[in-house]
């Protein structure tokens, strides 16, 4: 089930107190294009996604997409989407819980495919490295959908992965709330650790 969370202007208040689809995955039918047409109205609107897929790829993959400045995905593709079993209350047991990323991770066989097909829409030639990356990484709540998921070009290990371990030590110490974690991360990956002021 998709529903909407915080807007992204919300983000500065919560961190001060603390195209149609080509490829229907997780879904079948009409429901797969109003998944996408969803995806993209809320991504305008500057909304998360709420979607409870652990374990699976969900959504549909957009037929066209355009990566962003650097290393950042089209925001009318992958606006981010979250996984409402993880709240603030829960994180202790969830992804505070060391192994919790393997248990929610989806199958290299269902991601591989989504990868390909994602390779097509960003118009990324085959055989490019990269890794299928969570917008809002499994580690702060993200979903497996695809309004969270893009192709990230570049060296493997990516930058990115620093900027998620560093905001999911702050969400885990309780330095920074998890919903200002994942809008910052969503927004703008490379600022969010200087949006929740944690960069030195």
């Amino acid at each position: 089930m998709r529903r909407l969370l915080i807007p992204l202007a919300a983000l500065a208040t919560m961190a001060g107190a603390a195209g149609c689809g080509s490829l229907t995955v997780g879904s079948t039918g009409s429901a797969g294009s109003t998944a996408a047409a969803s995806a993209s109205s809320q991504a305008r609107a500057g909304q998360l996604l709420e979607v409870h897929d652990p374990g699976k790829v969900t959504g549909t993959v957009p037929a066209s997409c355009h990566a962003g400045p650097g290393p950042m995905p089209d925001p009318a593709c992958a606006p981010g989407a979250i996984d409402p079993a993880v709240t603030q209350a829960n994180i202790a047991t969830t992804i505070c819980r060391s192994g919790y990323t393997d248990t929610v991770r989806p199958s290299t066989s269902q991601t591989n495919k989504v990868k390909a097909q994602m390779y097509k829409s960003y118009g990324i030639p085959a055989g490019t490295t990269s890794e299928l990356d969570h917008l809002v990484s499994l580690e702060l709540g993200g979903s497996n959908d695809t309004a969270n998921l893009w192709p990230e070009v570049g060296k493997l290990p990516n930058s990115k992965d620093a900027v998620e371990n560093a905001l999911h030590r702050a969400v885990c110490s309780g330095k920074v709330q998890l919903a200002a974690a994942q809008q910052a991360i969503a927004a703008n990956w490379m600022t969010a650790e200087q949006t929740l002021g944690l960069s030195k």
